[in-house]
């Protein structure tokens, strides 16, 4: 028995040894057939939330029968029978394809992320409800007229019917889910807080003024001055109160949500004497932040008495920019400065007053009340001066002596959306400009083309006259010596029609000659970008529309054609100059100056010139200071300028000279090209460091970037080039540019060619989430048409009927 059992042990050990691959096989198919079967129910779940682009859905409120044709870039076209159901279709439809979105960026503007998003966000809720976005949309709705409170409200309609369907349906966006909340009933006022949002974006001086404000505590009179955009006449007596009235700006600077001091645009229009047409032309290319989606959403609208198509911001009904059946308008920033700091003594004894005329003054405070998702909800307080918010306090409670209250245009009751419903319906220059009139904050650059062969330009909005001060820093509050005393007269505000030139083009550049009688700012974009649109627009007698698109992609760097081989010049003998140096400034010495993504020179040189950030600036600059030190650019250009030419510049001298600044600099990017790139120059390429990837809102939590964000793209262009495509400064990532191109020839007003990067719809399985990419990263275009047998033939064709 014993020698049976050891005879037989041996073999049922080798019978379990042979099942185990059969029981490994079969646990490894279950396995699968779960995570199918999960995968399954994923894809399943999200997809019954892909929007429903054919067939017929119920509205309830609508009076007649809407079509909706989405052609074969998902662009909706929106047949109505009268306005009432042409804006609800709007609400409904934009609600398809952004909720999501629609619903964040309310939610940012109003201070109330940290409802849905938890603790994390509590900051920079208390700094958007310090700024008082949402409060300023419900002065403004008070002030729209009947008529376009109607539109909003049927926008909201539309909106809601779309969000009673999803919730009824449990087809809400997958964000929704993951994020564990449904939205809330949309209001008029949310499209207006999207308005204030992007004014918000579109208006960054106050930056600088806080910026400036630190600096005059701890810099020498001859290094601040360095900084400014220009003295003020009166800078001692500002000086001086600045550094007699210190407001600790630690917690400002630290969670301050600033712009991007990048945000502008290119845009243009050539009169029909130099279009290849006869006919003028217009491009515009507004530069914001890239990301899914894209902030633009482009519509064509169809009602009796309006077609008018292009885009707009999710969330807020009609068209923006675009063009109807005789005119096409674009717009850039013109960046003026319309918000002024002022410095405000607080009363020792009652936390709410503030000294005015040798009087305390009671502020206004409001007690709000930050719900938080998972914890308590956070008691706020606003306080608002005579010149408005307290700002400089919003992200602790400690209460200073001192304090800035900022006064802007827009946080006044302002009706842009007036003026957007006039513009749809305008049929010529004087009908467009009539329209202007309402159009108040953000001030903008407008260009505009005609059927009739007008070309206009025209810089428009509310623009402060002020007593004393020229915007370029905080002022004493407790005086009126630096109060607005009134706006730019509308009729004396920037405009030209019809010029000799032939064309008119802005790039946020400086718009005005040394003559003209008012102020509107010191702080200009870098004037590279127009530069270049004006030699290429100079250079032919007769454009085509393929010289416009290609002009929107352009990538040659006038900066480099400055400054660069001046700064060659002063490094290329250095005897500290080592092997990987010399190899790169070969590259450089043999560059053509554009920044094409298959160059290596570019990399060298933009890092380059990035490294004089911390050659130039630290340690007095550190890096919460620089993100509001907002006009660094302009004001680095212009040292390098001084100092290659010879002459004094404090911030350069003391780091020994612009030869030795200029070799640490490029030593510093040397070693970050290799540190990314390897040790041999040759391999270097702009496009392996500078890509976009279009970053969705939960793509910053890891996996879902995989799920959510593009594919990394190689970009060329960069800050300075016409093609616009700034990036993080230390991943390389695209995340600015013009999410959306336009060009127009208006010898056939009924077709224009866009581009809207990534693409239109929020949804992540929709066939146009990213479809465009491709498309913006190389410069190309698609055609949309105004013609009902040209979109009518994609085949996607929605009916919504009355209820």
């Amino acid at each position: 028995m014993k020698l049976l059992a050891a005879i037989t042990v041996p073999s049922v050990r080798r019978r379990k040894m042979k099942r185990w691959p059969r029981v490994t096989g079969i646990i490894v198919l279950v396995l699968v057939l779960l995570l199918a079967c999960a995968g399954g129910y994923v894809y399943w779940f999200v997809n019954k939330s892909l929007p429903v682009v054919k067939g017929k859905l119920n509205i309830s409120g609508l009076e007649k029968e809407v079509t909706v044709w989405r052609d074969a870039f998902g662009v909706p076209h929106i047949e109505a029978q009268n306005e009432h159901d042409l804006y609800m279709a709007q609400g409904y439809v934009t609600a398809q394809d952004r909720m999501f979105q629609m619903d964040l960026s309310r939610r940012q503007a109003s201070g109330q992320l940290s409802e849905v998003v938890g603790a994390k966000a509590i900051d920079r809720d208390k700094f958007f409800r310090a700024f008082s976005l949402r409060r300023a949309a419900e002065l403004s709705l008070e002030a729209y007229s009947k008529e376009s409170i109607q539109v909003l409200q049927w926008y909201a309609d539309g909106v809601n019917n779309y969000i009673t369907h999803a919730k009824d349906a449990k087809s809400l966006p997958v964000e929704f889910t993951i994020l564990g909340y449904e939205p809330a009933e949309w209001q008029p006022v949310d499209s207006l807080t999207i308005g204030k949002y992007m004014a918000y974006d579109l208006a960054g001086n106050w930056e600088g003024q806080a910026f400036r404000y630190a600096m005059a505590q701890k810099l020498s009179s001859e290094k601040f001055q360095s900084l400014m955009p220009t003295y003020p006449k009166d800078g001692a007596m500002i000086i001086q109160a600045l550094t007699e009235h210190p407001v600790d700006l630690t917690a400002l600077a630290a969670t301050a949500v600033p712009r991007d001091p990048f945000n502008g645009s290119n845009n243009w229009v050539v009169s029909g004497e130099k279009s290849a047409s006869g006919k003028p032309m217009l491009a515009n290319d507004p530069h914001l932040g890239l990301s899914t989606p894209s902030i633009w959403y482009e519509t064509h609208l169809s009602a009796p008495e309006l077609n008018v198509s292009g885009v707009i911001f999710a969330g807020v009904p009609g068209i923006i920019l675009g063009h109807n059946d005789t005119i096409a308008w674009g717009v850039t920033n013109l960046s003026p400065d319309v918000q002024d700091l002022y410095i405000e003594k607080r009363n020792p004894d009652n936390p709410h007053q503030f000294e005015y005329m040798g009087n305390w003054e009671d502020a206004k405070a409001y007690q709000e009340e930050i719900k938080v998702k998972g914890e308590a909800p956070v008691p706020y307080e606003v306080v608002v001066t005579r010149h408005g918010p307290i700002i400089s306090e919003f992200a602790h409670d400690q209460r200073q002596e001192t304090a800035l209250a900022m006064k802007w245009t827009a946080l006044d009751a302002t009706t842009e959306l007036e003026a957007v419903q006039m513009f749809a319906k305008a049929r010529n220059w004087e009908d467009f400009k009539q329209a202007l009139t309402h159009f108040e904050a953000p001030a903008q650059n407008f260009v505009f083309a005609s059927t009739d062969g007008t070309i206009a330009y025209r810089g428009n909005g509310l623009i402060p006259i002020r007593k004393k001060g020229d915007g370029s820093v905080p002022v004493p509050g407790w005086t009126d010596e630096y109060e607005w005393t009134g706006y730019i007269p509308w009729d004396e505000l920037p405009t030209s029609v019809n010029p000799k030139e032939g064309f008119i083009a802005t790039a946020n550049n400086k718009v005005i000659g040394d003559s003209y009688p008012y102020h509107l700012t010191d702080v200009w974009s870098q004037p590279y970008r127009e530069a270049r649109i004006q030699q290429v627009l100079s250079a032919k007698d007769k454009l085509t529309v393929e010289d416009m698109k290609k002009l929107q992609f352009d990538s040659h760097n006038l900066q480099a054609g400055e400054f660069l081989d001046e700064l060659i010049a002063k490094i290329k003998e250095s005897p500290d100059l080592r092997q990987i140096d010399r190899d790169a400034l070969s590259l450089l010495q043999g560059w053509n100056k554009v920044n094409d993504p298959e160059q290596a020179a570019p990399l060298v040189y933009e890092l380059w010139m990035q490294s004089f950030d911390d050659v130039l600036f630290k340690p007095e600059i550190n890096a919460d200071l620089m993100e509001l030190f907002n006009n660094k650019s302009v004001v680095k250009d212009e040292m390098l300028r001084r100092a290659l030419q010879g002459e004094r510049e404090p911030w350069i001298d003391e780091k020994g000279g612009i030869e030795k600044a200029a070799l640490q600099a490029f030593q510093l990017a040397v070693e970050q090209a290799a540190s990314l790139q390897g040790k041999h120059p040759d391999n270097w390429r702009w496009g392996k460091f500078h890509q976009v990837d279009f970053a969705h809102p939960l793509g910053a939590v890891k996996p879902l970037d995989l799920i959510f964000n593009a594919n990394s793209v190689p970009m060329g262009g960069g800050r300075v080039t016409v093609g616009a495509a700034g990036w993080n400064t230390e991943s390389g990532e695209v995340i600015h540019g013009a999410p959306w191109r336009t060009v127009i020839d208006m010898s056939d007003p009924t077709r224009s060619l866009n581009v809207v990067g990534p693409g239109q719809s929020g949804h992540v399985l929709s066939k146009w989430y990213h479809d465009q990419v491709n498309d913006w990263t190389t410069g190309q275009y698609h055609i949309t048409s105004n013609v009902p047998n040209d979109y009518r033939n994609g085949g996607n064709e929605l009916k919504l009927v009355p209820e």
